[in-house]
């Protein structure tokens, strides 16, 4: 109870990082449309917010969200009614708002991240006891970046992002410039002149070849179609790249740098160009949305 016998609500908060794609290969195209990727992915201490407030009166309602995304498309509101689904408990309610920094159509993962969130945290509030292993199943129908965020490590990822390793990589900073587009990914991926046949760059040894300091190893294959059809992606990824070793991560239209240390990465965003956000971040070897839910398990 409150002050002078208010009901306190249990607010809970919930970090949803971004990614980045340290290199992106297509490496096929499956007979059902799918394409056979190999990725590397990177957290970064870029986060959205997921508050959630749980009810049992079977409502789940989204009380905030992003600026033009409808509530029955987004993917928090279908993480949660796909988790309830899922278990079959009709009384099952949660009020949830979603706080965003990530940028959306950004390649950043950021709806991917909010999704994985939703049904850890709903997972651990529900008292539902599924295994990471079946709330990355569930993730996957709802897209194929939002397994990695369960498992909440970095990782290198094949098939059509399915299959994930965990790796560990060195410590490094990121500038990350957004150039105030978004890249529909589906059409990235359809488009007739994107490279289908890369060979794998990795082998079974890590550490990745020429991974080491500012270096970043392989390229993203998507990165030709999307300069070509999204002028301010090709000129914030020619500005950064005058600065450091710049790619694009995902289908865009973010592109990085990477740095050894918080200084240099900050004053590769020096003079950044008006319209564009820029953002220096850290790699992660752990996602935040792990350590939150320890604290939530230490609480019951």
């Amino acid at each position: 109870m409150g002050v002078g016998g208010a009901v306190t609500i249990d607010r809970q908060r919930w970090p949803a990082p971004a990614k980045l794609n340290l290199f992106l290969h297509v490496t096929g195209r499956r007979a059902d449309g799918y394409h056979e990727l190999e990725t590397l992915f990177q957290l970064i201490d870029l986060c959205d917010e997921i508050e959630i407030i749980v009810d049992e009166n079977g409502l789940i309602v989204r009380e905030k969200g992003p600026v033009g995304v409808p509530p029955e498309v987004d993917l928090v509101m279908r993480a949660a009614h796909l988790l309830k689904d899922a278990v079959g408990i009709p009384q099952l309610g949660a009020r949830l708002r979603v706080h965003k920094r990530i940028p959306m159509g950004a390649g950043l993962g950021g709806g991917s991240s909010d999704a994985a969130t939703t049904l850890v945290a709903l997972n651990a509030l529900w008292a539902l006891g599924l295994s990471e292993g079946q709330l990355a199943e569930l993730g996957a129908r709802l897209g194929a970046d939002v397994p990695i965020f369960v498992l909440g490590m970095n990782a290198l990822a094949r098939g059509i992002g399915d299959q994930l390793m965990p790796v560990t990589l060195p410590e490094r900073w990121f500038s990350v410039i957004y150039p105030g587009v978004s890249v529909p990914t589906g059409a990235v991926f359809q488009a007739p002149e994107l490279t289908r046949n890369s060979q794998s760059l990795t082998m079974p040894g890590f550490p990745l070849p020429g991974f080491s300091g500012a270096t970043l190893p392989g390229h993203n294959d998507l990165e030709p179609v999307v300069v070509a059809r999204y002028p301010a992606v090709r000129e914030a990824l020619s500005w950064l790249g005058c600065r450091g070793n710049a790619r694009m991560t995902g289908s865009g239209a973010c592109v990085f740098a990477v740095f050894d240390d918080r200084e240099s990465a900050s004053a590769a965003l020096i003079d950044l160009p008006s319209g564009w956000q820029g953002f220096v971040v850290r790699g992660l070897s752990r996602s935040p949305l792990l350590s939150r839910l320890e604290q939530q398990n230490q609480r019951e």
